[in-house]
């Protein structure tokens, strides 16, 4: 039984990777069904640009990191370690752990970007951001060929997210603690919509269960930002094993 399934679903992504196109039509639509969420994001960035500045960067470093680094959550991190001297080790670091999912993710990818071009794969992978990301495992699931889906919805967040940090940046004195106007959980609102669309039934109960009890565990007993690899790896790791049953 299981060899069969594994032949099926081998057959299924060789069908899904060699016919795999990038197309404007394929970045038009990423676009602009990221723009909803993008708009969520953006709230996000005002968040970022406001906390950059309180952290004394001017408007124009503020939206430099968040045009080449690309990381929500990375960057506002990085703004609560920063002062002077900038602690280097400790920023490198952290980005590092908390990006390091983005190697998951990219993996999740390779089984469709396997058949594009290096500069159309990583030239998309460089716009990933967990929201976009989310969609377009949905759409190639489902069956989409779109191949240039997340390069569009890349571009979507990235243009709103830096625009917003540029708003932010430049408000942030009028816009005081972003708290009071409930900004902070604009995030996380964004990333609970995008898991119900992701919600497959009874048969993501385990893996969920099992990446919020170790994602959970490790906040507890390790330090910095590892509950979020630790997490995601082990809901990876029993999905996997629930699949190969």
């Amino acid at each position: 039984m299981s060899g069969n399934k594994a032949d099926i679903s081998h057959q299924t992504a060789s069908s899904g990777e060699s016919s795999l196109r990038f197309s404007v039509g394929g970045l038009r639509d990423g676009f602009i069904e990221c723009v909803p969420i993008a708009l969520g994001v953006a709230g996000y960035g005002i968040v970022f640009g406001v906390l950059a500045r309180q952290a004394g960067l001017s408007v124009a470093e503020a939206a430099f990191m968040s045009a080449t680094v690309l990381a929500g959550a990375a960057q506002l991190i990085v703004i609560e370690l920063w002062e002077m001297p900038i602690p280097v080790i400790a920023v490198i670091g952290t980005t590092f752990i908390v990006n390091l999912r983005y190697v998951l993710m990219g993996a999740a990818l390779r089984p469709w970007f396997s058949r594009l071009t290096p500069l159309k794969a990583y030239g998309s992978v460089f716009f990933t951001a967990d929201e976009n990301w989310a969609l377009t495992m949905g759409k190639f699931k489902s069956g989409s060929q779109q191949g240039a889906y997340l390069l569009g919805s890349g571009l979507a967040i990235w243009s709103f997210w830096v625009v917003a940090t540029v708003v932010g940046a430049i408000a942030g004195g009028a816009i005081g603690e972003p708290s009071q106007y409930g900004l902070d959980f604009v995030l996380s609102a964004v990333f609970i919509a995008i898991a119900v669309g992701l919600w497959e039934g009874k048969s993501s109960l385990l893996p969920w269960i099992t990446a919020f009890g170790v994602a959970i565990l490790a906040a507890q007993y390790l330090p910095g930002r590892w509950y979020i690899l630790l997490g995601g790896v082990a809901g990876s790791v029993v999905e996997v094993i629930r699949f190969d049953e």
